[in-house]
């Protein structure tokens, strides 16, 4: 989730003019740390715990038939000797539409949990970006960035951001 986050923010680098007028002493410039926000704010905390129970059947599931797959392979194992070879090309084919049917499951859950995943992270993103402007334009911030390589306390509004997030 934070690998997409991150990707989304790199490859914006999001700058939020706000085009006011500057002030005699330059512009005055924010820094906000989305990452930091996905995994501190309160919201972002549920979403990702939510996530986890609305999957969490599935995802016990298919270690279900993970652990059945495992165990009718190690029967056959120990019965190959005393299988004839009808019986025994049966049980594989068996086998092998087990695992093809456990492997769709599996990509299947990974589509579904990614899809799921970019839409809480679109939202939260959303919300995150509207808190960043509100700070912004109460504040009188020219500018808000939320990338940098080096970021001074004074200009570090991420706190503010999870706070105004908890508010809200």
């Amino acid at each position: 989730m934070f690998k997409a986050i991150r990707l989304a923010l790199l490859s914006c680098l999001v700058v939020l003019p706000l085009f006011s007028t500057a002030s005699a002493d330059g512009p005055k410039i924010g820094y906000v740390n989305l990452e930091r926000v996905f995994r501190e704010a309160p919201a972002a905390i549920k979403a990702s715990k939510k996530m986890q129970d609305e999957f969490e059947t599935r995802r016990q599931e298919i270690l279900r038939v993970e652990e059945d797959f495992k165990a009718r392979q190690a029967a056959l194992a120990e019965k190959r000797a005393s299988l004839t070879d009808s019986q025994l090309r049966t049980k594989e084919t068996e086998l092998t539409e087990l695992s093809v049917a456990l492997q769709r499951r599996q990509q299947l859950f990974q589509e579904d949990l990614k899809i799921r995943q970019n839409e809480e992270t679109s939202a939260f993103l959303e919300k995150a970006n509207k808190a960043v402007v509100e700070i912004a334009k109460a504040e009188r911030w020219d500018m808000i960035l939320q990338e940098a390589v080096s970021v001074a306390n004074s200009i570090d509004i991420t706190d503010k951001v999870i706070r105004k997030m908890t508010g809200d």
